[in-house]
């Protein structure tokens, strides 16, 4: 029987299986597949929300290689979505390059920190929400709506915790500098 860490594990190798997903929808559809490529961007959000609080109701408590390497995964969705950009036109290859070999170096320099692995997030999801706004709108909605959505239902936590906990990892980076001196 299965107890609730499997089951948030399998969710994340679910999304861990995402940017073969994207690749597909770019080779296959290309821009005509930008509406799906947005809902499997809800699909990712949604998994992400829900694998650590199912993991958290586990009767048994243990760590996992996946559930270790959340942020990881992650990231791996969000290169998922660069893919689909590139496959489908959306970017140029010379931006995915330069794009990849500057979050390269940063992680090479300061390791995988959880700020920066958010931030290196960010513009990819806001691109794909900037050209689904344009190119298939109702699905840029959806997308907008349910960010509001996510930030309405953790709200106490979102002010409390998210917003200064993003914040205050990139203090790592007065640290590196700081023991430079």
């Amino acid at each position: 029987m299965l107890v609730a860490k499997q089951v948030a594990d399998l969710i994340t190798l679910s999304r861990a299986m995402l940017p073969l997903v994207y690749i597909w929808v770019g080779l296959t559809k290309g821009a005509a597949g930008l509406p799906l490529a947005a809902m499997l961007l809800v699909y990712s959000w949604t998994s992400d929300i829900l694998d650590g609080p199912i993991a958290r109701r586990s009767r048994k408590n243990y760590h996992s290689w996946l559930g270790d390497h959340d942020l990881e995964v992650d990231m791996a969705a969000s290169i998922g979505v660069l893919l689909y950009l590139l496959l489908s036109g959306y970017a140029s290859p010379l931006f995915c390059v330069v794009y990849a070999m500057f979050w390269m170096l940063v992680f090479w320099l300061w390791g995988i920190q959880r700020s920066a692995g958010m931030l290196f997030q960010a513009p990819l999801y806001g691109w794909l929400i900037w050209i689904s706004l344009h190119d298939a709108f109702e699905f840029g909605v959806i997308l907008v709506f349910w960010i509001l959505c996510a930030v309405i239902v953790t709200w106490p936590r979102f002010p409390r915790e998210v917003v200064p906990g993003f914040l205050s990892g990139f203090g790592f980076l007065k640290k590196r500098n700081s023991g430079s001196e």
